[in-house]
């Protein structure tokens, strides 16, 4: 392995400038995903000993992030999953977003937005979320409203709602992924009156 400083500076990681959000649609897209939310859920915060699959990974829909080199797919950066519960109501869960891409303000616009849109373009009605309270302001920013204080694996959390009318019903799927970079300036344009 070659030193890193061997040149007298360290040399920065790698981060895509690209980022987009689509339902995993490859073998390795779900390797990456379900890793990352081990990696999170699991190592990183506790939430979970070994592994956060549930029973509703058995009917849930997989959005993952994907950095981009070349214009291609390169790497699983971010996930969610969305489930339809009943009569309309779709939830959202296990957002979850690569240490070294949280600072970017992409990635987790990008899987919310996919999410939110996808679960529409399926009949949602109503679109739920549990999340966690340091992350709040930041889903009040995408359009989320407070619906109730929840516990989930014993810590406190949020359930939010959508706005619905402010994520149009459209599939993210490979042929159609969303651009995060897009999106995120989407939201950060101001709204006329």
């Amino acid at each position: 392995m070659i030193d890193a400083t061997l040149w007298g500076e360290p040399v920065s990681p790698f981060y895509s400038p690209n980022v987009t959000a689509q339902i995993a649609s490859e073998p390795w897209q779900l390797v990456g995903y379900y890793a990352l939310r081990r990696a999170i859920f699991a190592e990183e915060q506790g939430l979970f000993d070994v592994s956060d699959v549930d029973e509703h990974d058995k009917v849930a829909t997989p959005i993952v992030a994907l950095s981009q080199v070349a214009g291609m797919p390169d790497e699983v950066i971010g996930g969610v999953r969305v489930f339809p519960i009943e009569h309309g109501t779709w939830f959202g869960g296990r957002l979850g977003v690569s240490r070294r891409y949280r600072s970017r303000g992409v990635v987790g616009t990008a899987l919310i937005f996919a999410a939110v849109s996808t679960a529409h373009a399926n009949g949602c009605s109503r679109f739920l979320a549990t999340i966690q309270l340091q992350n709040v302001p930041y889903f009040e920013r995408h359009h989320f409203s407070c619906v109730q204080k929840v516990e989930v694996c014993g810590q406190p959390h949020q359930l939010m709602e959508a706005a619905l009318a402010m994520y149009p019903p459209q599939v993210a799927h490979a042929g159609q992924p969303v651009n995060g970079a897009r999106v995120a300036a989407e939201l950060r344009r101001p709204r006329a009156a």
